[in-house]
């Protein structure tokens, strides 16, 4: 993990941060995300529909639940320091070019694309985030992620 000073935060604009741990995606983390969205769709939770009609032949892992994961991953590869708060601004961008298939494990690779003051306690950071998944060419999920760091 790499600890950054929020007054230096400027410095790695335009640099790969890093990536995160790897994150098995277990049907029952699918099932407990259908459940608490109320998103039952069969693709998600009906293990042996999907392994016979779905296009992966596996469940897969909801869309939102892939990109819920992101300030989970992404505190594995990066602490600003001199901050009192990091809060989930949200998003400029967001696509999922690939589905996560029950049992796979994904990962962020983060890079920082700008930093800006918005006055003299808040700084907002763009990130791009891609969450990989593991063995697969395409990314689960790009996302342009929005953190506001209070000093």
């Amino acid at each position: 993990m790499k600890e950054i000073a929020l007054d230096d935060l400027s410095q790695h604009t335009d640099t790969l941060i890093g990536h995160s741990p790897w994150k098995t995606i277990s049907q029952e983390m699918i099932q407990a995300f259908a459940d608490a969205t109320g998103d039952h769709q069969w693709i998600h939770v009906d293990v042996e529909r999907a392994k016979r009609e779905a296009p992966w032949k596996s469940p897969v892992a909801h869309g939102f639940l892939t990109v819920s994961l992101i300030p989970l991953l992404n505190q594995g590869i990066i602490k600003v320091t001199g901050t009192s708060a990091s809060i989930n601004y949200g998003l400029n961008k967001l696509r999922f070019p690939a589905a996560v298939k029950s049992g796979s494990a994904i990962r962020t690779e983060v890079t920082l694309k700008d930093v800006s003051a918005v006055d003299d306690q808040r700084v907002l950071a763009t990130y791009t985030t891609q969450v990989q998944i593991e063995g697969e060419d395409k990314p689960a999920c790009v996302a342009e992620n929005l953190v506001m760091y209070v000093r």
